[in-house]
């Protein structure tokens, strides 16, 4: 069954110039794009889009590396989609990342990490309605 995730490029893959090279391998591992913007994050909206995390020591920088320049938001389209996306990211901290995964490639720190994506169907569904509903 086809499900969908939304993945971010984050603003450090964006000034990189990553954009081509993250959307290259999303394609390249099978996924459909259906929606996909550039925008760049209000502080208010970084703040509702992680108020999961609102508290933790983490929440504030996080906010701030956020809203510092552009993303591009995507709505992937695949089999389990979640789980997949989740696999060919990699762990949040590059270091930890397996070979191959994007974090692994483009990723320069645990808060540079590149790329967001949805943790879960429930949080993909939020998180997609956030930026393109």
């Amino acid at each position: 069954m086809i499900s969908q995730t939304l993945a971010i490029i984050k603003p450090d893959a964006v000034e990189n110039k990553f954009i081509g090279k993250i959307i290259t391998l999303i394609e390249f591992h099978g996924f459909a794009i259906s929606k996909m913007r550039m925008l760049r994050l209000k502080k208010e909206e970084a703040q509702k889009f992680y108020s999961i995390h609102r508290g933790k020591p983490f929440f504030d920088p996080l906010v701030d590396f956020m809203i510092s320049g552009d993303i591009v938001a995507i709505c992937l389209e695949s089999e389990n989609a979640v789980d997949k996306w989740r696999e060919v990211i990699g762990a949040t901290d590059p270091e930890m990342a397996k070979e191959g995964t994007i974090r692994k490639i483009f990723a320069s720190s645990k808060q540079c990490n590149a790329v967001h994506g949805s943790d879960s169907n429930e949080n993909a569904k939020i998180e997609l309605d956030f930026f393109f509903n």
